[in-house]
């Protein structure tokens, strides 16, 4: 492998870096918070509005059952608004962001709804604020379900993040595709399905001993 392809695939790495960090830290925001509120709004121990609970749910599951690909070209003008352009890694971190948002925020919801009931009716009948419920109670209960929501949207966003090429976003998938299959360098597509796969694992290492040591049962 000679020196520009080397350099390359550094470039590449640290394109799929900045777009799945920026996208990760806006989902684990802004999808964490949908996800409270979807939970929160299910339940009468806290803020019980099914109305509003069904319109934000529809919302969340319209995006998530979008094809990213199709998403992509669909935020264009969105992204041409957010990001001032519609090529390179800062535009696809904007329907990266809109993609694990949605999807963070369904396994967000699953990781409060697994907290025990029991637990929480207990504060209410003692006279707990909801507010102090939410963040003495469910908040620390949920957090391994969290963290495990956080490793697999990471995941998947790595995986979205090769579909960065068709504007332009670059990326490790992006190389992989256009010298591996594009110009048919084999070694290069072998090199960046390598590092893809290290990462994935080095991902889903850190996240599975980060759940254990947050696992205090």
């Amino acid at each position: 492998m000679n020196f520009d392809i080397q350099k390359a695939l550094i470039s590449a790495l640290r394109e799929t870096l900045y777009m799945v960090s920026y996208s990760l830290v806006i989902s684990i925001l802004f999808g964490g918070l949908i996800g409270l509120f979807l939970y929160v709004t299910t339940t009468k121990l806290f803020f019980k509005n099914m109305v509003v609970n069904q319109i934000f749910g529809a919302v969340v599951n319209i995006l998530r059952s979008i094809p990213f690909i199709i998403l992509l070209v669909l935020l264009l003008p969105v992204t041409k608004v957010i990001a001032g352009t519609t090529i390179g890694p800062e535009a696809v971190v904007v329907p990266l962001s809109v993609t694990a948002v949605a999807f963070y925020a369904r396994l967000s919801q699953a990781a409060f709804s697994e907290v025990d009931k029991g637990v929480l009716e207990a504060a209410s009948a003692c006279g707990a604020h909801p507010l102090k419920i939410i963040f003495g109670i469910l908040l620390p209960e949920a957090r391994v379900g969290l963290i495990n929501g956080i490793t697999v949207t990471t995941i998947s966003l790595i995986g979205y993040s090769a579909m960065a090429g068709i504007v332009g976003g670059g990326g490790i998938g992006d190389l992989a595709v256009r010298y591996g299959y594009q110009r048919y360098e084999t070694e290069v597509m072998f090199a960046c399905v390598i590092i893809l796969v290290v990462i994935v694992q080095l991902i889903q290492l850190a996240g599975d001993s980060a759940a254990r040591r947050a696992d205090k049962r």
